[in-house]
């Protein structure tokens, strides 16, 4: 037996160093995300970028939010206030990057609308 400073009598087959944990677990991330990534691609028409707003966007943020609709390169995503939509336009770029990577759709621009303002004007 290995025996490594602060732990007791452990196989060294059980010792992994740490780069290795590390290098397991981006392969893991990446797994998941292409697993994601190719669900999202072949969701229905449309809906893909409704059902990766809250992986781009984030646990806090898809919780106080809600992709709306996806029409004509428009994601609409409702937000509590003025101050969540002001906040989150400067964010935009980032979302839109994240949103066309994972669903290879053509989001040209995201629309935030504040909640009870979400009805669509003619």
């Amino acid at each position: 037996m290995l025996k490594i400073e602060g732990q007791k009598n452990q196989p060294a087959e059980n010792q992994v160093p740490s780069f290795l944990r590390c290098l397991s677990m981006e392969q893991a991330s990446l797994g998941i995300e292409k697993i994601v990534a190719a669900s999202l691609r072949r969701a229905p028409a449309g809906t893909g970028p409704v059902l990766a707003w809250p992986i781009a966007c984030g646990q806090a943020v898809a919780a106080r939010t809600s992709a709306l609709d996806f029409d004509d390169g428009i994601l609409r995503v409702e937000v509590p206030d003025a101050g969540w939509r002001a906040e989150l336009r400067s964010l935009a770029p980032q979302y839109l990057a994240v949103i066309n990577r994972y669903t290879g759709s053509s989001v040209r621009r995201i629309e935030f609308v504040v909640s009870g303002k979400a009805a669509r004007t003619s």
